[in-house]
């Protein structure tokens, strides 16, 4: 198993028929059309479909009522509603209102719907008493006559019981009826055409319906333009309000009944009938009414969505499958939104939806029972898994742990014995007079260089102590025997079970993968904490583990280590051709031979050594690739090469010259001059100093803190002021020494001094006569500072920085004549870097140099101690 993926055996099966039947068994409630009803309404109310400018609504509302008496009304005020509309210029009209039964006024009412040419009336279809078959309402034939067209007003109620669409075509039998709005459309020659021909096939007293479709409304109730029908019969024609516009008369008072819930607005704020057909009229001539498909459609979705799902889990990792659940769930949705907006098409996608939705806690089930199962296969080959455990030292006897803490510490004496019998174990310079009151077994209790402690063993109690050396260390070997674990009776806190109920074999199997993480770990910070850089490839050469030092020697960040070519990192930091860093890689690859070479990286030197390795009863082999880093020992090689250098040139010349005067002041003994012995004084001279500055050199790379004390720092300076002060009365060069405070340092006061001699010394070499060296000793901050200003030529920026490097001379030096080894400023910076501190050079050419020491100051310690 790679990771957390699970064996797909048989996935495919057992998550489809799982999906499967629980969707048949969803089919058995209204889940699935409750979520498709849900969906359609959150879009439609979202986007709503934009209002027809040329729809007016006439209504029979309650201010009517009020003010033209109870209902129903003559028909002959229908007729002065006609002509008032007909007037206004109203292009077509259409009644929602029943005229079944015939009346006085119906020739007026005929003449008013003929004069206008374009009026709609309605057709019901109803039994007339509760037992009775289905009849068709049609208004009275003069009236039907002088009508334009008759159309249905029936609209459908889904199960939740909301509106949301209606039949184009209903009737009985062989007579089926366009919708009001329909016949509204056709009228003006836009809408669907005539209905099924297959409808005359049915027996006359069948009501049949044809062409559904789903209205897309413009909004709640109130979207179109309303007008009072008493307020038209009232006031003169008005243009302006009806003029070309398609006119829906019918009832909106509340008394009347004929209310219909919307998706905008449920039962809160119902829609009359007459603004639904309303409705319908401005979908139908923007050719925006939404059909469904066929059933087929989303039936072959769900399939097609089931196999994916099926297909794809079983691939996918835990973190994965809620992120495809998530999508697919969007795509969906998405898909169900393009259909709804873009062909007006209504694709149910709830079953489709239901998939993932129901194959994410079935496939979290079924994982879980795979885990289950492969947890129970492997247990037993974990349990024997190797394990790294380290003995406890709480367990060890008194005696061995004696031995081994004198292996460790080395100390000056120690002492073993019984706590509650006289007898000794082991002692040496150390003795029970010496020993503190031990009252806590398995504590130390130290004092000064003594550390004490009571060791309990079974039924026995021991008390062992050790005198430490007094050194820089002692503290530190204090501190770990306090962190060391000496007491039997010490359990390590106890690791908290889990707190979900969890099969016990799974917790038997985290125990044991426990273990094999725990070496796995050891390795791996085995491989961190190694003083040399390790890299691990795989078998075509491809860095799988680079541990920290390969970090930063290479200025490689660790992700981009990991998957490159070894051969590519080091050809790209350590270019070469003979042999090329891909002929090494793939030699100690195919021949599964050692090589060591040399490296070179960011100006540092290296040596790797390739390895190969396989490893066992696997086909899994590469290269461990150690890499040391051998700088500090090249730059030894390089100063000891220099140092040879130095000495057969420099020292070597003054004394060949002195050899050859010599040898001349022989040939002629009774014409020796005083300037021949003042050279020869001279070159005697430059022979000490050369050598005097090499020693000192040596002695301070020697340096360590255990040569460290106490000392003042201005005191050093005054002594340094002190032996160069004769040199620099020779040049009538005066040395000004600024400070008064004293300074306390932990150091070596007989190097330093010299440190400041060599500044010193330079600062009057380097001056012209009659000038002044300033010296400056102050604290800033926690450091002890020293500045030594000259007014002489100054260095030249391209000097500075080599100024500290050894046997380096100034081009300017030569020049002058100041002839030197080139030892005396890197040896001032070696004893300042053994001090921890740092010095810095500030000079311009002609105007003189100032050198800067900062070292850290110390407390000094307390009177008497």
């Amino acid at each position: 198993m790679t990771r957390d993926r699970l064996p797909q055996r048989n996935a495919f099966w057992t998550l489809s028929l799982s999906l499967l039947l629980a969707l048949l068994l969803l089919q058995t409630t209204t889940i699935p059309q409750r979520i498709n009803f849900w969906l359609y309404d959150a879009l439609i109310t979202t986007a709503p479909l934009a209002a027809d400018p040329n729809v007016a609504i006439v209504a029979i509302d309650e201010h009517s009522l009020d003010q033209l008496g109870r209902w129903p009304w003559p028909r002959r005020r229908h007729a002065e509603l006609v002509r008032q509309l007909t007037a206004a210029g109203a292009d077509a009209v259409v009644f929602d209102v029943l005229f079944p039964e015939p009346s006085a006024d119906d020739l007026a009412l005929a003449d008013a719907l003929r004069n206008h040419g374009r009026v709609v009336l309605p057709v019901h279809l109803s039994p007339p008493a509760e037992d009775d078959p289905i009849a068709e309402h049609l208004p009275t034939s003069r009236l039907a006559g002088a009508a334009a067209a008759l159309g249905h007003a029936h609209v459908e109620l889904d199960t939740d019981g909301l509106a949301r669409g209606l039949y184009l075509y209903h009737g009985l039998g062989r007579s089926l009826w366009p919708s009001l709005a329909l016949a509204a459309a056709q009228l003006q020659g836009q809408g669907p055409g005539p209905a099924p021909g297959d409808a005359g096939n049915a027996a006359p007293y069948v009501n049949v319906r044809a062409q559904f479709v789903a209205v897309p409304l413009a909004g709640g109730a109130g979207t179109f333009p309303t007008y009072s029908y008493a307020d038209v019969l009232s006031q003169p024609p008005q243009p302006g309000r009806f003029q070309g516009k398609t006119v829906f008369v019918g009832a909106t008072a509340s008394g009347f009944g004929d209310i219909l819930p919307t998706p905008f607005s449920s039962l809160a704020r119902p829609m009359s009938g007459v603004e639904y057909h309303a409705n319908s009229y401005s979908a139908l001539t923007q050719d925006a009414m939404i059909h469904p498909v066929t059933e087929l459609v989303p039936n072959l979705l769900c399939l097609l969505v089931l196999v994916g799902v099926a297909l794809t889990l079983p691939r996918l990792r835990p973190a994965q499958t809620v992120a495809f659940t998530i999508a697919l769930t969007a795509m969906l949705v998405g898909l169900f939104a393009l259909f709804l907006l873009g062909p007006r098409l209504w694709l149910p996608v709830a079953n489709s939806l239901l998939v993932p939705i129901l194959a994410f806690p079935v496939w979290s089930a079924r994982r879980l029972a795979m885990t289950n199962r492969f947890l129970n296969r492997q247990l037993d080959e974990l349990g024997h898994s190797p394990q790294l455990s380290l003995s406890e030292p709480a367990t060890r006897h008194p005696a061995t742990l004696l031995d081994q803490l004198k292996a460790l510490l080395a100390p000056d004496g120690w002492y073993l014995a019984h706590a509650e019998a006289p007898e000794t174990l082991s002692a040496h310079n150390l003795d029970a007079s010496q020993r503190p009151p031990l009252t806590a077994p398995g504590q130390w209790v130290h004092t000064n260089n003594q550390s004490w402690i009571r060791l309990v063993r079974g039924d026995q109690a021991f008390d062992l102590g050790l005198k430490l050396p007094e050194n820089l260390g002692r503290g530190a070997s204090q501190r770990y025997l306090r962190r060391l674990t000496l007491d039997p009776n010490y359990t390590p806190k106890p690791i908290a079970g889990p707190k979900e109920n969890i099969s016990a074999r799974i917790e038997r199997v985290r125990q044991a993968t426990e273990r094999m993480n725990t070496m796995q770990q050891f390795i791996r910070e085995s491989f961190e904490r190694m003083p040399d850089g390790v890299i691990v490839t795989d078998e075509l050469g491809v860095i799988v583990f680079a541990n920290g030092h390969i970090e930063e020697w290479f200025h490689e960040p660790r992700p981009s280590l990991d998957g490159l070519p070894l051969a590519r990192l080091l050809q790209g930091h350590d270019p070469r051709d003979n042999p090329p860093w891909q002929e090494t890689v793939s030699e100690t690859l195919t021949q599964r031979q050692s090589r060591t070479v040399d490296l070179r990286v960011h100006g540092r030197d290296f040596l790797i050594h390739f390895a190969p390795f396989e490893i066992d009863d696997t086909a899994q082999n590469g290269i461990i690739a150690n890499i040391s880093d051998i700088s500090e020992l090249r730059e030894q090689q390089r100063q000891h090469r220099e140092a040879i250098d130095f000495i057969s040139h420099d020292v070597r010349s003054p004394l060949v010259s002195q050899l050859a005067l010599i040898e001349q002041l022989k040939r002629n003994p009774s014409e020796i001059q005083p300037e021949q012995l003042d050279q020869l004084g001279r070159l005697a001279r430059r022979s000490y100093q050369l050598a005097e500055e090499f020693v000192q050199l040596a002695r301070a790379e020697q340096l360590s803190e255990t040569r460290f004390y106490e000392c003042e720092f201005l005191a050093i300076v005054e002594n340094a002021r002190d032996s160069v002060s004769e040199q620099a009365f020779d040049k009538g060069i005066r040395l000004a020494l600024q400070g008064s405070e004293d300074l306390w340092l932990n150091g070596n006061p007989e190097l330093l001094e010299r440190a400041v001699i060599n500044l010193l010394t330079n600062a009057v070499q380097y001056s012209p006569a009659s000038s002044v060296v300033t010296i400056q000793v102050f604290e800033a901050g926690h450091q002890a500072c020293l500045t030594v200003s000259d007014e002489g030529c100054g260095i030249a920026p391209e000097e500075l920085p080599h100024l500290f490097d050894r046997y380096r001379r100034q081009k300017s030096s030569e020049l002058s004549g100041n002839r030197g080894a080139g030892l005396g400023l890197s040896f001032v910076h070696v004893v300042v870097e053994k001090h921890r501190g740092q010095i810095e050079v500030q000079s311009s050419v002609g105007h003189g140099s100032t050198f800067t020491i900062r070292l850290p100051v110390a407390n000094p310690l307390p009177h008497g101690h």
